[in-house]
């Protein structure tokens, strides 16, 4: 009974969280929840939709991927965090395979440029398959036997993005991310997750820096610059792959204050929320900010969130027309 009343509770929060954010809504990024339903903008041809689902299994993973009416055309690469050791919250095998086997994916990742157990091959290898990730697809080191360049204009800081030699071999990307906290950008969806997750080590560095290098420590001092270094890799690589052959999603679970990155996250605040997806990743992390900004139990990630500026990457990526902070929340449940 008392679980019945838990499951019940949890799915009226997400109601109202939609409810919240129904129509088309221009992100704030403050820390008040935003008015959402208010907004001045006007639905439009133009406005990026984000699809919702509060389900959060393996069905309802299939289902909001079908809702994105996406039909690759070649090899797909399903990008993934593979998660640190012992106890990161990275999406589990069995959440994701069937949406794997759907495109007929690859999964792909890069070595870190942190040390870890996954900055040398063999030991990302072993914690791919320690998570079992090599039992449901094929998985691809992409910077495993080098990087290649790609360039980069519009931007501020970058002039290309580096990124593993393999991901000249994929025509298809669909970008799966877990949403939540980051110790270095305040969050973590979709644009950190090719900003830095398809960077070799060396293009994680030269991110970080905000152009600066390409080796050494990842942590710098102008956290606006490294934040708008990760939009403009993203945009980078969208303009090189072509906007039209990449999709993303993020599932938020398991909502940390922590990355995949780090090995013992703290234990989540706020209580598991959706899947969210669309072919726009500015509009899909800001919807996923919004529904933060008004989940219950939140100041924990809002405060790591504003502490770090985080919302600045979004405010960069509009601005070098990555995407749009506008957006149209469908709620594919109803």
């Amino acid at each position: 009974m008392k679980k019945v009343l838990l499951t019940t509770i949890a799915c009226l929060a997400v109601c109202l969280l939609l409810a919240a954010c129904a129509e088309t809504h221009t992100g704030t990024g403050t820390s008040q929840p935003s008015e959402t339903g208010n907004s001045t903008e006007t639905t439009s041809k133009d406005t990026p939709i984000v699809y919702f689902t509060s389900d959060i299994s393996a069905e309802g993973l299939v289902r909001i991927y079908e809702a994105l009416g996406w039909n690759p055309e070649g090899k797909v690469a399903v990008k993934i965090s593979t998660g640190e050791p012992p106890a990161s919250n990275y999406l589990r095998p069995e959440l994701i395979g069937d949406l794997v086997r759907e495109v007929n994916g690859t999964i792909v990742e890069c070595n870190t440029a942190y040390g870890g157990s996954r900055s040398s091959s063999a030991m990302h290898r072993q914690v791919a398959e320690d998570h079992g990730f090599t039992q449901i697809a094929d998985f691809d080191l992409m910077d495993e036997e080098g990087e290649v360049e790609w360039p980069m204009t519009g931007g501020t800081h970058l002039d290309k993005i580096i990124v593993g030699s393999h991901a000249a071999n994929y025509n298809d990307w669909v970008i799966l991310s877990h949403f939540k906290g980051h110790a270095m950008a305040g969050f973590g969806g979709a644009i950190k997750n090719v900003g830095i997750g398809i960077s070799s080590a060396s293009g994680k560095v030269y991110v970080h820096t905000a152009g600066t290098k390409t080796s050494g420590s990842i942590w710098y001092d102008d956290q606006d610059a490294w934040l708008e270094a990760l939009a403009e890799m993203v945009s980078g690589f969208s303009s090189h792959v072509g906007e039209e052959h990449i999709i993303y999603i993020n599932v938020m679970n398991r909502l940390s204050v922590d990355c995949d990155c780090d090995g013992n996250p703290a234990e989540p605040d706020i209580h598991d929320i959706g899947i969210l997806a669309s072919t726009d990743p500015v509009a899909l992390d800001q919807a996923c900010v919004d529904l933060i900004y008004q989940a219950e139990g939140n100041e924990s990630l809002v405060r790591r969130i504003e502490s770090l500026h985080g919302i600045h990457t979004l405010e960069h990526a509009e601005e070098i027309g990555l995407g749009s902070r506008t957006y149209e929340l469908v709620n594919i449940d109803d």
